[in-house]
């Protein structure tokens, strides 16, 4: 009779997640599947090189000794790791397995040799035409570092990546790591923070940071003047290339042409790329497919909505930077309040802070509560739970009635749980008023719906996106 991998693995998380932190368990753990035992051998999926080099860097020992535990002291662990890579355009993703004792680097690619001859001078589109200067400015904004970056559960993936390409540029698995999120999240910021740290571990590398609608306009005036070679020679020495909204090349064909040479030219060479959008590849539209499958070589990582633990400690960490003196009560109201953009979040606590001083008041709740509401432009029809069932059942195709029913269907039980995530988030009420108002359900029922919704966006990238069209209607 065959082992049942399943549970074997599911007995070993159990020991290791009482051996580690929650958040390191889900980000680590979680995606993980296991596919089959033979032979004292588990062989285990992880979703990129990425996952597989962090659990051999930090975990290997707590998972030797929870296999071994299962399967014997002669067990081994290999691991699956889907890599999509340059020779398979448009084929299933290869599967790699790989030893756990095995230390062969899976960075290491060929190293180009340079050879010692004179280089053409080539026109920097950083600089005033006609001056010859092949001293980049990173255009990096020193601010924008990894000491000022928060890390939470939202950007832990995006972080862990981003900092181990800032040590090792062109030598890891995810180049290019594409880094997606909605706007106001930090994607740039975290971008900016690797380009920073790769010039202060190699100080030789040639970094730049270029936002996509100013490689646009390089574009349009090196065609204009005739350089499109200078252009397309320049970008090809950089070291370390950092495109900003790379969705805006979307329908620009002629420049996404460019990019794709540039793009391949670079990672053939072993350079480091780093790409944000406010979209994953696989849900950009008007980009080539040839440009959209080279964005997914790499990893790509997205840069969440925080939770409420992460905003309160990013208004915190700003306080104590600026010096400023404000209660713990008003920053729990603003993260309370504004809960959807870091950007807006930071922006409030400026604000505050500037009022206050123009008007030489103290920064008490009513301050706060005067400026945050004029910040968040509260409309005067408030999202009620009744309006959030209406938008849910006509998304899913249902009557508003039917959540009321005792039905265990799964589309009903999901649009219940759907409702009660957005009545929690998006409104005032009590979590037993929204509970007697779906379903007549008690307050522990609605507290699990949320869990459950979390656990499929966490899992579930349709899920996920569906999640985001429901919560812009109920916006609306």
């Amino acid at each position: 009779m065959k082992p049942n991998y399943e549970k074997i693995w599911n007995n070993c998380l159990n020991v290791i997640k009482d051996n580690i932190p929650q958040i390191s368990f889900k980000t680590w753990f979680e995606p993980i599947r296991p596919l089959k035992v033979e032979n004292d051998i588990l062989t285990i999926q992880v979703p990129s090189a990425f996952f597989y080099e962090y659990l051999e860097e930090h975990f290997i020992d707590l998972l030797k000794k929870t296999i071994r535990r299962e399967l014997g002291a002669s067990a081994k662990l290999e691991y699956s790791v889907i890599v999509d890579t340059p020779h398979q355009k448009n084929q299933q993703p290869l599967t790699q397995r790989l030893p756990s004792n095995n230390k062969t680097d899976l960075r290491n690619r060929p190293v180009s040799m340079q050879m010692n001859t004179e280089k053409p001078v080539v026109r920097n589109p950083f600089v005033i035409p006609g001056i010859k200067k092949l001293n980049v400015d990173p255009q990096l904004n020193s601010d924008y570092c990894f000491d000022n970056h928060v890390e939470g559960e939202c950007n832990r993936l995006a972080r862990s990546a981003g900092m181990a390409v800032a040590k090792n540029p062109g030598k890891t698995a995810f180049n290019p790591l594409f880094l997606y999120g909605n706007s106001g999240l930090g994607k740039t910021h975290l971008a900016q923070a690797i380009g920073i740290d790769i010039k202060k571990y190699y100080p030789e590398k040639t970094v730049l940071y270029v936002n996509a609608n100013k490689f646009q306009t390089q574009f349009t005036e090196s065609v204009r003047n005739n350089t499109q070679n200078d252009f397309l020679n320049f970008y090809q020495m950089i070291d370390v290339l950092i495109i900003d909204d790379v969705q805006e090349f979307a329908g620009k064909e002629k420049t996404q042409n460019t990019f794709f040479h540039i793009f391949n030219h670079l990672h053939q060479t072993g350079k480091q790329l780093i790409l944000t959008a406010d979209k994953a590849p696989v849900e950009m539209k008007g980009m080539e497919d040839r440009l959209l499958s080279r964005f997914k070589w790499g990893l790509s990582a997205d840069v969440q909505i925080p939770n409420y633990n992460t905003r309160i400690a990013i208004l915190e960490h700003k306080v104590y930077k600026d010096g400023i003196n404000i209660s713990k009560e008003v920053l729990e109201y603003i993260a309370s309040n504004i809960s959807h953009n870091v950007r807006e979040l930071e922006g409030a606590l400026i604000s505050l802070l500037a009022q206050a001083t123009l008007n030489k008041r103290e920064i008490t709740m009513d301050v706060a509560i005067s400026i945050v509401d004029k910040l968040v432009r509260k409309t005067q029809k408030e999202v009620s739970v009744d309006y959030i069932q209406q938008i849910v059942c006509d998304y899913f195709g249902l009557e508003v009635d039917s959540l009321q029913s005792r039905s265990r269907k799964r589309e009903l039980v999901q649009a219940r749980q759907v409702a009660m995530y957005f009545s929690k988030n998006l409104t005032n009420s009590s979590l037993s008023t929204i509970g007697s108002k779906i379903g007549k359900k008690d307050h522990a029922t609605v507290l699990h719906a949320c869990k459950q919704v979390n656990n499929l966006l966490e899992t579930d990238k349709d899920f996920k996106n569906q999640m985001l069209e429901i919560e812009a209607q109920i916006k609306m």
